[in-house]
């Protein structure tokens, strides 16, 4: 009998109909019995120390149950990491951006907590705020954190090498100061979180978040509740893109009045609010030089990346690392030194975002096209001479396991015709490339690995529990695939419980890349437990050797004589019958440097395996308007050995909108630390009549340790795709945009200081 397969076969997601439907329950979907509503008083300043707060109109407001400011906090602060913990949460002597969270109410409706938010009487003291890079680090500028010298929040210094002397022996060298604004996640849903404090001392909380336990710790220590009384529990989420990474604020305030109400809470935050309050993407500005010899080999690379990191440290040090790191992932870099300072201001905190590094990605690009036109080299001949291979070790130490990177740029290359047109099409079209890796899963101390276990029922079912998240990449449907090509039953007979803390155990969440490869392969080592209890029972009773045995669709066979079979069902019923129910467990660890750290030591093996990508995109530049048209985008996605085709084919649509037509348009606009686009109206984003025709191509590597050989399926592309198009509008136009996004403006004033200086040289 030959064993069917799931892996390879594009099938429709398993949370497909309730979202299609309107069947799928979100968090501000949620009623409770005796449920309250919050509202949340936010500070008008940009910067201002708090003098007095009266709340005493607001507690006498008839269906008021409570409020709460952050004399009723706990003292703790938040931050990633202890050396970063400086977020209060709740704003106690100060406040330091438009927007932060000063007092908060919890009401019988939202109108009467509306109203109760507007009697709270807040004395301030407005103090000197900054907004920019240049303005936090100027000489006398305000401290907005009296920790942080010159509002430096994080250094990161990594050195390999000798630069400087191998700038001494390049051939040709470029330099170049890029620059890009900051941006919103945009997720179509507003923020929402619901808590419910138990007279027993149990909080429950169903909140969008990218890891449940990851937020339960922060929460517990926080709010000073044991952590096996702090349970996150599984909801639909509406998007992510590396904004539900940590806790927020919100978060706080809603458990808070919960406590204090002993009633259920519900927070939903409006539009602007979301926009203002939660995480916002760092604004960057990077100054780099590149030394090449003259066969194209990159031998030195010295870069300065300022990352305007907003009022607190959030993600501060992984943030500040990673542009750098998804690029020494991509090619060899013998000698290079990166600095990297991520600087306070007086703007909402900045925190992770899916394609992170505009600026730094875009001037990489930049310099290696315009070095690979000073040598007479083909831009993409420029990429295969540098890129990293199979056992290549990246310049902080992590060797590359497998690796498509190669194999991508030639697959992108020969899908769009690159050879016949780049440089080559007419005045005002033109074809860029980018190519880059990511890491799958990176040290979060022993979050950094996953476990699962796997419960089969007297049927034959089975259901897997997972800490797994879904933010809408298809990582349910991934972990369901998995259990059921283990262990070779339907995908209708596999149930799965995820992303509840009570539930389930330790995993890093949907975070860094590690749902296929690291909690992926727990499930399949849980799966596989579970396999063999079966097979072991299969053996005694068919009186078959386990080597000779497999399952298909719920049977267990053998493989020599397919006649000899019994149910899983039936094996099932046995193993009840003589006490031992099936249950399989599984975990996975990937193979990391323990001792890796963000600051203090960035070398060693950063992640199990990376994945790879190159996108190549073709642009229309209208010279009269400015507006810049994405007409055709070509992918080669390295992914291992993809799982679900049509999940990974539609992330990388999702990244070619996303962040290729939103690098044309996508920017806070700013007014002394007050969002002025902080709508749907206003801040432009990407439209479907924008989307470009994509042709997709997956490239298999089979992985050695990812789950049948796969791992991370497509956040690459969401860098690479706004890469190509910097690329694509300098052989449409002849000028390297050096800010991003790349704005009709920006493309008129570039074509105008190109006319004056043809006019001045023809002179």
């Amino acid at each position: 009998m030959n064993r069917e397969t799931l892996l390879g076969k594009s099938r429709a997601r398993i949370d497909a109909p309730a979202k299609v439907t309107g069947e799928a329950i979100y968090t501000a979907d949620l009623k409770l019995p005796r449920m309250l509503y919050a509202k949340v008083l936010r500070s008008p300043h940009p910067h201002a120390r708090i003098l007095s707060i009266d709340v005493s109109k607001a507690t006498s407001l008839k269906g008021v149950e409570a409020v709460i400011t952050g004399r009723d906090a706990y003292g703790e602060k938040w931050g990633v990491f202890p050396y970063t913990q400086d977020h209060a949460l709740i704003a106690i002597e100060k406040v330091r951006y438009i927007g932060e969270e000063v007092a908060a109410v919890a009401a019988e409706t939202e109108e009467i907590a509306q109203e109760a938010i507007q009697l709270i009487d807040v004395r301030y003291e407005p103090l000197p705020a900054v907004f920019t890079i240049e303005e936090a680090m100027s000489e006398g500028a305000p401290k907005i954190h009296d920790q942080y010298e010159r509002n430096l929040n994080i250094h990161v210094s990594i050195n390999v090498g000798d630069v400087d002397k191998a700038f001494k022996e390049a051939d040709v060298i470029v330099e170049d100061e890029v620059t890009s604004d900051g941006e919103t996640y945009a997720m179509m849903e507003p923020y929402a979180v619901v808590a419910q404090y138990t007279t027993d001392g149990y909080l429950d909380v169903w909140v969008p978040n990218a890891g449940p336990h990851v937020r339960s710790k922060a929460l517990s220590n926080l709010l000073k509740i044991p952590l096996n009384k702090v349970r996150i529990r599984h909801i639909t989420i509406g998007g992510a893109f590396g904004g539900r990474s940590e806790v927020n604020p919100n978060d706080f305030v809603t458990c808070l009045l919960s406590i204090k109400a002993r009633r259920p809470v519900k927070l939903v935050l409006s539009r602007e609010e979301t926009f203002i309050a939660t995480r916002q993407v760092h604004d960057m500005k990077v100054w780099m030089k590149t030394g090449a010899k003259k066969d194209g080999t990159i031998i030195a690379k010295d870069y300065r990346a300022y990352y305007n990191g907003g009022a607190y440290s959030s993600t501060g040090p992984i943030a500040t690392s990673i542009p750098f790191y998804v690029y020494e992932e991509t090619y060899r870099l013998p000698n290079v030194r990166y600095n990297g300072y991520r600087v306070i201001t007086n703007k909402c905190a900045r925190g992770m975002f899916g394609h992170h590094g505009r600026a730094f990605q875009m001037g990489n690009t930049i310099q290696m096209d315009r070095i690979a036109e000073k040598l007479g080299l083909d831009p993409m001949d420029i990429r295969l001479k540098n890129a990293l291979h199979s056992g290549d070790k990246t310049a902080t130490g992590s060797v590359i396991t497998s690796c498509g990177l190669s194999e991508s740029i030639k697959t992108a290359a020969s899908m769009s015709g690159w050879k016949e047109k780049r440089g080559k099409l007419p005045m005002y079209r033109g074809i860029g490339m980018g190519s880059l890796a990511i890491m799958c899963g990176f040290p979060m101390g022993f979050r950094s690995g996953s476990s699962a276990f796997i419960r089969m029922n007297e049927s034959g079912q089975i259901t897997v529990f997972t800490a797994i998240v879904d933010n809408g990449q298809g990582n349910e449907n991934m972990a369901v695939t998995i259990a059921a090509e283990t262990l070779g039953v339907p995908i209708g007979d596999v149930n799965l419980v995820n992303a509840d803390t009570e539930m389930t155990e330790h995993d890093p969440g949907a975070y860094s890349q590690t749902a296929t490869f690291v909690s992926g392969n727990a499930v399949m080592r849980a799966a596989l437990d579970v396999k063999r209890q079966v097979l072991e029972i299969a053996s005694s009773k068919l009186q078959v050797s386990i080597k000779d045995l497999d399952i298909q669709n719920g049977v267990v066979f053998a493989t020599y004589d397919p006649s000899k079979n019994i149910k899983v069902a039936n094996i099932a019923k046995i193993a009840m019958g003589m006490g031992n129910n099936i249950v399989g467990k599984g975990a996975y660890f990937p193979k990391i440097s323990p001792d890796r750290e963000w600051i203090k030591n960035p070398f060693g093996q950063m992640a199990g395996t990376y994945s790879f990508n190159t996108v190549v995109a073709e642009v229309e530049v209208d010279p009269e308007t400015g507006v810049v048209k994405i007409v055709n985008v070509w992918e080669a996605q390295d992914c291992g050995n993809p799982i679900n085709p049509k999940t990974i084919e539609g992330q990388i649509e999702g990244c070619v909108s996303r962040a290729g037509v939103g690098a044309l348009q996508e920017e806070l606009r700013w007014d002394k630390g007050l969002v002025l686009n902080a709508n749907f109206l206003d801040y432009k984003m990407p439209l479907s009549i924008q989307q470009p025709s994509v042709t997709k191509k997956l490239i298999t590597t089979n992985d050695p340790e990812g789950p049948f050989g796969a791992k991370e399926g497509a956040l690459t592309c969401s860098m690479n795709v706004y890469k190509a198009v910097v690329s694509a509008v300098y052989d449409a136009t002849g000028i390297w945009i050096r800010e991003y996004p790349i704005t009709p403006e920006r493309i008129l004033k570039a074509l105008k200081r190109k006319k004056e200086r043809g006019k001045q040289n023809h002179l």
